[in-house]
């Protein structure tokens, strides 16, 4: 992500606790007058992709409900897909494989031994 725009809920911001360095961050939230020292605030989706106007690739990093909003316009997918099950209220929404080609996998195993994958998604 770095020298992109990232775009995230105020949820994700708050578990940064800080703006991530060398890229423009951009906080999705329903508050106009939410405060986020370091970036830039919009009330949409469709506003933050607004504030990425002229750069070639921005990315979503979360949470949740922006991932749904982000994928009918999304051209690629970035995911980590970890091989293995975790307690959570926040994952990736499901989304229709057949319509999406990995165009590039890497394979990684921590040294936990859990394994994980890279996967970059185009369009198919």
């Amino acid at each position: 992500t770095l020298g992109h725009p990232v775009i995230m809920g105020r949820k994700t911001w708050e578990s940064l606790g800080k703006p991530l360095p060398g890229r423009d961050n951009i906080v999705v939230t329903r508050n106009a007058d939410y405060e986020a020292p370091g970036a830039a605030i919009a009330t949409s989706l469709e506003a933050a992709l607004a504030l990425c106007a002229g750069e070639k690739i921005a990315f979503v990093i979360g949470g949740e409900k922006l991932f749904e909003e982000s994928l009918p316009v999304a051209a690629g997918l970035v995911l980590t897909e970890i091989h293995r099950d975790f307690d959570g209220d926040t994952r990736f929404p499901e989304f229709d494989r057949t319509k999406w080609k990995a165009a590039q996998r890497e394979a990684h195993t921590a040294a936990d031994g859990m394994r994980f994958d890279f996967v970059m998604y185009e369009r198919g």
